[in-house]
């Protein structure tokens, strides 16, 4: 039901940030030359805090935490590249807060015998991190949120659909 939800929110925030409302914003902050789009640099402190409070969202399952920060940028006038950047540049303080909280477990009588293996599969996370960033950063140069809103609006009614037919209860 959340990835529907979530596929919901990708479609309304795509359509919302076509708004008159939303291009005055970004005319009004300076946007790029001769386009619609508000600078990333132009963002106020209390909007950038309204963005990161959206990730709040992704607490519940199915909900994405970066579709929910680019729509949230999207909706105060960012173009959907700096909305895609800004959301991984939120993601990076977490990400290694999680990592840094982890270690003492690692280092201790829990990882035993893993340390290889975490260390191993940290560097091609790391790795694909990059590369699935980088590729994204492209993606979004020229294109939306759209196809992604559409994935989870099929994953979310299969599996609704699926859990139905085989008993689950939700």
């Amino acid at each position: 039901m959340f990835l529907i939800l979530n596929g919901v929110i990708l479609l309304v925030g795509e359509r919302f940030r076509r708004r008159a409302e939303v291009r005055a914003v970004a005319t009004a902050h300076g946007t790029y030359d001769g386009s619609e789009f508000r600078r990333l640099d132009t963002l106020e402190f209390k909007e950038a805090f309204v963005i990161g409070v959206a990730q709040v969202l992704a607490l519940m399952a199915g909900i994405s935490r970066s579709g929910i920060t680019m729509v949230a940028g999207l909706v105060r006038g960012l173009s959907h590249e700096d909305a895609a950047r800004f959301s991984f540049l939120l993601a990076t303080p977490i990400i290694l807060a999680a990592g840094v909280y982890k270690l003492p477990d690692l280092f201790g009588p829990l990882g035993n015998g893993i340390r290889m293996q975490a260390l191993l599969g940290s560097v091609v996370a790391g790795v694909a991190a990059y590369f699935s960033v980088r590729f994204l950063m492209r993606y979004f140069e020229t294109r939306t949120l759209t196809p992604f809103a559409v994935i989870c609006l099929v994953e979310g009614i299969a599996c609704t659909i699926g859990f139905g037919l085989t008993g689950h209860r939700f």
